[in-house]
């Protein structure tokens, strides 16, 4: 069982984390959620779901939304300090923060620690463990650009949320389990989400 950290900023993209959080558990991870207020507002836009603001009430309501899985589930507060991602002495063994803003990869990218996630961020850049941000927004700018680059050459990696169109998706699930594989390779999680390349020749 691994440690996932995953976090949520307020991004369009929220489909792509639920979807990512509901692969995870039920892949036997273990995965420690934060998420940002403007998270709550893009999560009642994009899918008519309220993230609850007490850590307490988001299990219980994420933990019904997913029925019975292998992994577990803890969230905490943005501005939980005592939580595990806080200190390098009791990291995740990689860390997504999906979807990412620009004001958030921006943050990390200078190291501005401030509240949990960009905290989290800057204690697995330094502990040198895996760190995903999936930046949503187009198109980017020269200062957008220049702190991805800037993350990347930390040990970061950038994944932006781009669909593949050569398996023939058929659906808007298929587009989001797409871009939620690539994140899952990433973490080394096994999936059977999306067929491999060259599996669709054979």
């Amino acid at each position: 069982m691994k440690t996932i950290v995953l976090a949520l900023t307020g991004a369009s993209g929220l489909p792509y984390a639920m979807r990512l959080l509901e692969c995870l558990l039920q892949s036997g991870q273990r995965v420690h959620l934060v998420y940002s207020q403007a998270a709550q507002i893009v999560a009642k836009q994009e899918l008519d779901f309220v993230l609850p603001n007490r850590p307490q009430d988001a299990e219980k309501i994420l933990v019904e939304r997913f029925g019975k899985v292998s992994g577990e589930l803890r969230v905490f507060g943005r501005d939980d300090w005592f939580a595990p991602m806080a200190s390098g002495s009791n990291p995740g063994d990689a860390m997504v923060i999906c979807p990412c803003t620009m004001g958030t990869l921006a943050a990390v990218a200078v190291g501005l620690s401030d509240d949990l996630i960009t905290r989290a961020a800057d204690v697995m850049l330094k502990e040198k463990r895996p760190l995903i941000l999936v930046p949503r927004e187009s198109p980017f700018s020269a200062i957008h650009l220049e702190n991805m680059l800037k993350l990347s050459h930390a040990g970061a990696v950038i994944l932006p949320p781009n669909p593949g169109f050569y398996y023939h998706p058929q659906s808007m699930q298929d587009l989001v389990d797409f871009v939620v594989a690539k994140i899952l390779d990433h973490l080394g999680v096994e999936h059977g989400l999306v067929k491999r390349w060259g599996e669709n020749n054979r």
